[in-house]
């Protein structure tokens, strides 16, 4: 009987086993996966990584351009090449801020994007506009909209500041573009005019960019704007040694 027994519970247990193996797939797959919650993703140490990728290419690409900078300084300063002490200037004065912009994007959150942005578009017109007055004499005023509402403008808060500002600022890009049509130079005088051109043309294309901007683009914006700089100093400090003297 004991021997007996011990067949039966030993049948008994292939059986069992063999039944488990005879499943489908699927059913034991989904057993696995009832018995292996997935991890949760965490998106915003993912996005912060992401940031701080992004903010390390832009440092290594400053980091190229100051070395650059130096370099072809050192020529003009050396009487090998010439250029503007306008043009020298205003090359100087980029390559320090374009550091600042990028450490200051370290720090840029949806909270003081949008300060920073209207901040930073409302210097560089103005200190664009300062050189074209010198370059071209005058500057036809713009009829800008600061201060009032524009027809056909949004009454949201963020559109309505965004809607005046970018009126302002394509108001104020107009006159200095039509002002620099005008100035005809040669040599390292028509150097420092077209790096001024290419100073307006990028003031417009952030025009342009923000005039669709929506408040959750303020990571994209922020970073576009930064990035566009860095490219638009690389330009000019590879200007910087055009003209033999």
């Amino acid at each position: 009987m004991r021997y007996g027994t011990v067949v039966t519970i030993g049948s008994l247990a292939l059986t069992l086993a063999g039944a488990a193996c005879n499943r489908p797939a699927s059913v034991r797959d989904e057993t696995a996966t009832r018995t292996e919650p997935a991890q949760p993703v965490d998106r915003t140490a993912e996005l912060q990584q992401r940031h701080q990728d992004e903010i390390a290419k832009l440092d290594s690409r400053v980091a190229e351009i100051d070395q650059k900078y130096t370099e072809k300084i050192s020529k003009v300063q050396s009487g090998r090449r010439t250029a503007t002490a306008g043009l020298q200037e205003e090359v100087k004065e980029d390559v320090a801020n374009v550091k600042q912009a990028v450490a200051d994007l370290r720090t840029t959150t949806p909270e003081n994007w949008w300060e920073r942005q209207e901040h930073a578009m409302t210097r560089t017109v103005d200190d664009i506009d300062a050189d074209v007055r010198r370059l071209a004499g005058r500057v036809e005023a713009a009829r800008g909209t600061t201060g009032t509402t524009p027809e056909g403008v949004s009454t949201a808060p963020f559109e309505s500041r965004r809607d005046r500002l970018v009126a302002d600022l394509r108001a104020r890009t107009d006159a200095m573009e039509r002002a620099l049509d005008n100035v005809k130079a040669k040599g390292a005088r028509e150097t420092e005019i077209n790096d001024t051109k290419a100073r307006v043309t990028k003031l417009r294309d952030d025009v342009d960019r923000l005039a669709s901007a929506k408040a959750d683009d303020w990571w994209d914006l922020s970073k576009a704007r930064v990035t566009d700089y860095v490219d638009r100093v690389q330009a000019s400090v590879d200007r910087l040694d055009n003209n033999k003297p």
